[in-house]
Order: structure tokens, then C-alpha cells, then sequence
């Protein structure tokens, strides 16, 4: 129980800072949603459905608002194409509608399971890259770079003690301490805030939104032909990212059967699509299983126990959201860091031979950083490998997956 409780807590404050980012993104200028009422959602989310994963599911996933989908809701639908907030939040609900029937079904699971297993591996060392570049970005060790795109950052005091964070986890974990990981995002804040680098926040408490956003879809409105197509990208978009964090960090972390497969796929498939109607409900964007949970994982968290530990976590931000929003980037950074490491250690599983299994692990690795979407790597991957073993003579192969 106490590698779950560390696990839960873990997997919290790597992905704490959806509780801020989300709303900000939602409520941007132009968008007419309400902050206050976008964080409730959040965190409403994030509780009820992450405490879901524990209890039905009993996986060490954490759910929320997905980043990325997130993005194309504000600035595809509503500011892109002009859709009033409620149909869009209407159109998520429809996608979580129908996302539900086919996670009800072994379709999903199916589509899940016909990634070939080399991609599966391929999958999570991307993820693992994916992670040490967002952990890197956060430290300030990788910074924006106009002409190159990224450069070495400043060598800044919070770059320093960001890097004492890493080296508390590389140390503590070295003597299996099951706080490694915990301890090297504490130590940071902790500093931080005595140094006076984070400043308390005025006040600690706020209160819940319930009157903005919630239950304020339009699912008549978004019943329009001319929304099917963003509908369905809602939905697609979804699908891959939730198939592909279930795949890749079960993969990474040892969470499979003896087949390779997740352990409790379909459970999990269908907690993760329930979170997408819910959504809509309450007024955010789809909720997805989070890549963060591999913290968790990794720390020791490895049953649903530490789900429900992570979704307790998230209960007090309905009313201490300002408090949970002074933890820096610069002290998850290396937790990001660290778990990226930890799971680009699957590449020596790769057992591929000839251009046509090593091109689509080469690419489903390098797109997912590349891209910043787990969703493009894994496409781009499955693609490739079809196109090959088709071209190479190999395509009855592929139909037997």
C-alpha cells in the first residue's frame, strides 16, 4: 500500500499542472469559456475518472482533459471554425457517445492489439523521449530557438537546482528507495519557495465554479451534418491517444501479460471513453489516460489502488487550486526526465530485421518527439509497416496481426 500511496502522489504532481493549463487554454481570448468554470471541470474530471480507473478498471492510470485534443477544441472548433462553446462541448459529448458503443465491443480492443509488437516497444521509447524532451524543456536545460528550432538553455540557479532534483531521484533510486522520485520534485519547491524563486499564493483557497461551463453542452445543436467530420476527428483523435498511452506505457513499464498485451485493456479502453462524454458534461475538452502515470508506475504504484490515491489528490483542487499551481516546471522537470530514461530502456527488446520492420520502429520513435504526439507516431509507424510488408511481399503477415 505505501508504493501505491508514493505511486498516486507521484503521478499527481507530474501532471498537476493540467489543472491550470487547461482552463488557460479553453478560456483564451476569443473563446468565451469561463476559467473558473473550466478548472472545476478539470478537476472534476480528473477525479471522477481517474478514481473510475482505480475502482473498475483497477489500473495505475491518471485521466484528465488531454493536451493536444485540448488545443484543437479551442483553436480548431470554436475560435477556428467559429463553433459557440455549449455545441462544441456537445460535439465532444457525441464523440464520447460513440467512442462508449465501441469500447463496448472487442473492436477497440482489437484495434488496439493490431499494432505488431515491435511498434508496441517502438512506441514506448518514443514515449520515453517524448518525456525526457517535456522533462528537459521544464528544467531549462532545452530552450526555443528561432533559427534552430531548440538550443541549451541559460545555466540559470533554477536550471541548477532543478538538476539537484534529478540527482536526489538518480541517488535515491539507486538505493531503491520507493520516495526517489517523489523526493526529487519536493526538494525543489521546497527551495524554491524558501528562496522566494515561487511565491505563496495571496490566497488558498476558491471556491468550485458549477454555474459557468457545467452541464452546459448543446447536444442538439452539435446534431448538425456539417459538424460530422470534426465529430469523428474528435473522436479518432481520441481513440489513438488513448490506445497509444494504454500500449506504450503499459509496454514500458512491464503492465502486460504473458502476450505482451496491457494488462485490463478493455476495462481501461472503456473507463477512458466514458471520460470523453463526461467531458462534454462538465465542460471541458476529452479526458484521456495521461503519459505522466509512467511516474507513478515507476515509483511503485502499480495497481488501482494508486489510481484512487491520485484522484483524492485532485479532490482538494476544487478548492486549493492557487496552492497546487506553485509547484514549478523546473521541479517536475526531472521526474519527466528520469521516467523518459527508464523507458527508452525497452529499445533493446527490438528484435527487428530488414528495412521493412526497422523503418516503421525508426519512425513511430523519432515522430512522436518530433511531432510532440504519440498519436502521429504510432500512425506513422502502422502505416509505414503496411506499406513495407506489402511492397515487400510480406502482406499476408500483416492480416494475420
Amino acid at each position: 500500500m505505501k508504493k501505491d500511496l508514493i505511486g498516486g502522489v507521484t503521478t499527481f504532481l507530474t501532471m498537476a499542472y493540467i489543472v491550470i493549463v487547461n482552463p488557460a487554454i479553453l478560456s483564451t481570448q476569443g473563446s468565451g469559456m469561463s476559467f473558473s468554470g473550466v478548472l472545476t471541470a478539470t478537476v472534476l474530471l480528473a477525479f471522477t475518472m481517474t478514481l473510475l480507473m482505480g475502482l473498475y478498471a483497477r489500473l495505475p492510470f491518471a485521466v484528465a482533459p488531454g493536451m493536444g485534443i485540448n488545443a484543437f477544441f479551442t483553436y480548431s472548433l470554436i475560435i477556428g471554425q467559429n463553433i459557440p462553446w455549449p455545441v462544441a462541448l456537445g460535439m465532444v459529448f457525441w464523440a464520447g457517445m460513440i467512442f462508449l458503443i465501441i469500447s463496448a465491443t472487442p473492436l477497440r480492443e482489437k484495434i488496439a492489439r493490431v499494432i505488431p509488437n515491435q511498434l508496441r516497444i517502438a512506441s514506448a521509447v518514443g514515449i520515453g523521449i517524448f518525456l525526457a524532451f517535456i522533462g528537459l524543456k521544464n528544467m531549462g536545460i532545452v530552450t526555443h530557438d528561432n533559427v534552430t528550432f531548440v538550443k541549451l538553455g541559460s545555466f540559470t540557479k533554477q536550471v541548477v537546482l532543478s538538476c539537484v532534483g534529478f540527482l536526489i531521484m538518480a541517488l535515491l533510486m539507486r538505493k531503491k528507495s520507493p520516495f526517489a522520485i517523489l523526493a526529487g520534485i519536493v526538494f525543489p519547491t521546497i527551495t524554491a519557495i524558501a528562496l522566494g524563486w515561487v511565491m505563496m499564493p495571496a490566497s488558498i483557497f476558491s471556491q468550485p465554479d458549477f454555474h459557468s461551463v457545467f452541464f452546459k453542452l448543446d447536444i442538439m445543436g452539435a446534431l448538425k451534418l456539417s459538424l460530422v467530420p470534426a465529430i469523428l476527428s474528435i473522436l479518432f483523435t481520441d481513440l489513438f491517444d488513448s490506445i497509444s498511452t494504454f500500449v506504450g506505457v503499459s509496454q514500458a513499464t512491464g503492465l502486460t501479460n504473458k502476450n505482451g498485451e496491457p494488462l485490463r485493456l478493455r476495462e481501461g479502453l472503456l473507463v477512458d471513453a466514458f471520460a470523453t462524454l463526461t467531458a462534454g458534461i462538465f465542460g471541458t475538452s476529452s479526458g484521456t489516460a495521461f503519459i505522466e502515470s509512467a511516474a507513478g508506475i515507476e515509483a511503485g504504484g502499480r495497481t488501482g489502488r494508486s489510481a484512487i490515491v491520485t484522484a483524492i489528490c485532485f479532490l482538494p483542487c476544487l478548492f486549493i487550486a492557487p496552492l497546487v499551481g506553485i509547484v514549478p516546471d523546473y521541479a517536475t522537470g526531472p521526474a519527466l526526465l528520469l521516467v523518459g530514461m527508464l523507458m527508452f530502456r525497452s529499445i533493446r527488446e527490438i528484435k527487428a530485421q530488414g528495412i521493412e520492420e526497422w523503418f516503421p520502429v525508426f519512425l513511430t520513435i523519432i515522430m512522436i518527439p518530433l511531432t510532440f504526439s504519440i498519436t502521429q507516431g504510432i500512425l506513422w509507424g502502422l502505416i509505414s509497416h503496411v506499406v513495407l510488408f506489402t511492397l515487400t511481399g510480406r502482406f499476408r503477415e500483416v492480416m494475420r496481426v
